[in-house]
């Protein structure tokens, strides 16, 4: 094999940012996605002639993308433009029951306060700082770094931080730990939802994923175009630094050769050589035999009962009226355990949805309602059943009954048509991302070792390197391109070590590569 190109499959967010990296670094990359645009789950769709986001609809970690600019020669703000929120999210429970939480942590403080109780504020305070100390302590010993097990993760903090580890409360579940904070049960509920980001239980969940909150604290904003426009931005920055982006590419099998991957043989029959070979896909793919019987073995199978939620969505061009919605809007059911229950425990649609809206017309501006129809993405968590059964219309239609209904209840109406609205279900998320049951985070954080679980950027197999919101360090849009990064690094290391090894012997040691990622300051 001669050919010195990388082959990165699927052009999510975690392959675009490999893709870019390793181009930036004059290194030959092609790009496959099956799909007609790149972006994964940073889906768009068109209603009525409407573009809207279809995936994820929060910007957070702003600095993760601002150090990958940087990076490969560029500046953010030349290519997105963001524009920072005051309003986080505006919470419901019924007509009477609203909370805003803001940007500003005392303004929520102030909030809380007048929604609950003094001792509520106060525990809110005490909240954030737990959530800032769980965040500083594992940021760069495990956002920032490759894969780490318990053992190497005590060895980054060193003697020093091993007090502040403990301190994060990794083996007591999100709901206990939020129980120690707030007495008044909606503002359990609405902290725990956070353990929902990564498609988990807060009942399930470790304490750890508190530091969410310090996440949406240290910034949230909204880009001009919709979160699309984070794809698109880096897929042209990727060509302009080199790589090649071909689309509706599907790739059939990862071939090898001696033992590692060299390359990919697509659904037409085209083989493309590689030195090196980077999945962007769920790593379920990987062992359920998608790839190939070779890649197989390069990741273990994801056993559903592991698997994150998947999601009912609706996509809506609706008129709305009675409550002010915000750019984020969550509405909560009076039971919030039988959601889980309902999930977790019977695989089944809940009967008492917490329904998420992201109003794609609106701002901070919570006054302000679009004349006329406006952009609605709902989400409500369910199952990732999607390759075992299907719901049946009378399962959705009762679903979709509570749905609206709840937010009737908290006095929210919706005038849609059937011809605006486009649902999408676990069973399309499985024909989207196979061999994943719909789920859409990957493998789901539950219990204390769950985060040591995922794989890291380098597989089983030699030459093949992993991205993506379903290896470490997580889902969501800022650690898949993390992901990427430490794809791309562990490419470049290996490669100066191959190069490193094959010279003649100088009487010095060689180049060691070091596992893992790289700095993104």
């Amino acid at each position: 094999m001669t050919s010195r190109r990388v082959v990165v499959i699927g052009a999510g967010i975690g392959g675009l940012v490999t893709a870019l990296e390793l181009a930036a670094q004059g290194v030959e990359v092609l790009v496959l996605e099956r799909a007609a645009q790149p972006g994964g789950k940073l889906r768009e769709l068109t209603i009525g002639g409407a573009a809207m986001d279809a995936g994820p609809t929060v910007f957070t970690m702003r600095w993760v993308f601002e150090a990958l600019f940087d990076a490969v020669g560029a500046r953010l703000s030349d290519h997105l433009t963001l524009r920072p929120v005051e309003v986080l999210a505006r919470h419901a429970w019924s007509k009477h029951e609203r909370l805003d939480l803001f940007a500003d942590v005392s303004r929520s403080a102030d909030a809380i306060g007048s929604f609950a109780d003094a001792a509520s504020r106060r525990g809110y305070l005490e909240f954030c700082e737990r959530a800032r100390r769980i965040y500083c302590t594992l940021e760069q010993p495990f956002l920032r770094d490759s894969r780490p097990n318990p053992l190497s993760l005590a060895g980054r903090v060193g003697l020093r931080g091993l007090p502040d580890l403990m301190r994060i409360s990794p083996f007591a579940t999100m709901w206990s730990e939020l129980g120690r904070y707030f007495t008044d049960p909606r503002l359990r509920q609405l902290f725990g939802r956070y353990a929902t980001y990564c498609g988990s239980s807060p009942f399930l969940a470790p304490a750890t994923l508190m530091l969410v909150a310090h996440v949406e604290q240290d910034g949230v904003w909204m880009v001009d175009g919709g979160m699309h426009r984070i794809a698109l931005a880096l897929a042209a920055l990727a060509r302009e630094r080199g790589a090649t982006l071909r689309f509706n590419a599907l790739v059939d099998e990862i071939l090898t050769r001696d033992g590692r991957a060299c390359g990919v043989r697509l659904a037409g029959g085209e083989e493309l050589d590689a030195q090196a070979v980077v999945f962007n896909g769920d790593v379920a793919a990987l062992g359920a035999g998608l790839l190939g019987p070779a890649a197989q073995s390069a990741a273990a199978p994801v056993e559903p009962a592991r698997r994150s939620f998947s999601a009912l969505t609706w996509n809506l061009l609706a008129t709305t009226k009675g409550f002010p919605l915000s750019r984020h809007t969550v509405f909560f059911s009076n039971d919030y355990a039988a959601e889980f229950t309902d999930i977790s425990g019977h695989a089944r649609l809940p009967t008492a949805p917490t329904v998420y809206v992201c109003a794609q017309d609106r701002g901070d501006d919570v006054s302000h309602t679009p004349a006329g129809a406006e952009r609605l993405l709902m989400i409500v968590n369910a199952p990732a059943t999607g390759d075992t059964r299907a719901f049946t219309p009378e399962e959705l239609t009762r679903c979709e009954a509570q749905t609206f209904r709840l937010m009737a209840r908290c006095g929210l109406e919706v005038q849609r048509s059937p011809e605006h609205t486009r649902l999408t279900t676990p069973q399309d998320f499985e024909r989207l991302f196979p061999a994943t049951g719909g789920a859409l985070y990957g493998q789901a954080s539950h219990g204390w070792a769950a985060s040591f679980s995922r794989p890291g950027a380098r597989s089983r197999l030699p030459g093949l390197y992993l991205a993506g919101g379903s290896v470490h360090p997580g889902p969501g849009v800022p650690m898949a391109a993390l992901s990427g990064r430490q794809a791309a690094a562990s490419v470049i290391a290996d490669r100066t070590s191959a190069r490193a090894s094959s010279r003649p012997s100088t009487g010095r040691s060689p180049p060691v590569a070091t596992p893992g990622g790289t700095s993104t300051r």
